[in-house]
């Protein structure tokens, strides 16, 4: 389990509002109600080893979704296009093995979201960070400048923050680079691993190769010796029978002229 909790080697914290900029989508909304979610694609820990619906079905409430109102129009930028007021469903909260999401009901948030390919909402911890945000004043202000504060419900008072543009484009200025040094590294990293793959492959078809001569080898070697055998025995019977030819020539004239004596 700890190896899955270990960061890359070149690691680096970003501020939240790098993060915002590489966020898919953010919303500020408010916790409705929690539903205990159960054994599933993103609700597990590394021990649980049962099929879903198994004795660890539900891993005793550690996992949850929760039922969200969207307090303000999504961010600038986001990617999810639905009103304030919209109720949604997010998934992925709890108490996992290296990190946790978790929310508590009738209390607001700044979420950090993203969609899978099922449409399924889930937080978005950029940079391995942080996905889920209380509704502080310190919080308010650091994302004042994403929302269009016209379509926020009047109970809220984040329309009183005002943002000091000059410092928010230098921050964005830099963001962007930052994001793009990230996107170069993650291509870097992707085409890296592809690379590796190949050359695992070809080491892997090498080695197969290398086991198919040895045995090859080993086969002839043993054939050679077994050949080498059998010529050393085959000429220790040829040298042995040569030694006797003479004398049974000899043998035999002595007894055809016997045979003539006798005659």
């Amino acid at each position: 389990a700890g190896g899955g909790c270990q960061l890359p080697a070149e690691w680096r914290p970003l501020s939240e509002g790098c993060r915002a900029e590489l966020a898919a989508i953010i919303v500020y909304a408010r916790v409705l109600a929690l539903h205990p979610d159960p054994y599933g694609a993103y609700n597990y820990l590394p021990w649980q080893r049962d099929p879903p619906g198994g004795p660890q079905h539900g891993a005793g409430g550690l996992f949850y979704s929760a039922e969200i109102e969207l307090l303000c129009d999504q961010a600038w930028g986001s990617m999810l296009e639905v009103p304030a007021g919209s109720r949604l469903n997010l998934t992925g909260l709890g108490y996992f093995s290296c990190h946790s999401h978790t929310v508590m009901q009738g209390y607001a948030y700044f979420f950090f979201l993203r969609m899978d390919e099922n449409y399924i909402l889930l937080p978005h911890g950029v940079n391995f960070q942080e996905a889920i945000f209380p509704d502080t004043q310190e919080n308010r202000r650091m994302f004042a400048s994403l929302f269009q504060f016209s379509n926020c419900s009047q109970a809220q008072h984040v329309l009183s923050f005002s943002s000091d543009w000059e410092i928010q484009e230098d921050n964005r200025l830099m963001c962007s680079s930052v994001q793009k040094a990230l996107f170069e590294e993650e291509d870097r990293v992707k085409k890296l691993q592809q690379k590796v793959a190949t050359l695992e492959k070809r080491n892997k078809q090498l080695r197969d190769r290398v086991k198919k001569v040895k045995r090859s080898l080993r086969q002839a070697r043993k054939n050679t010796r077994h050949v080498e055998l059998m010529n050393r025995k085959l000429s220790e019977k040829l040298s042995s029978a040569g030694g006797q030819i003479p004398y049974i020539n000899s043998l035999k004239q002595e007894n055809s002229h016997a045979t003539y004596l006798k005659v």
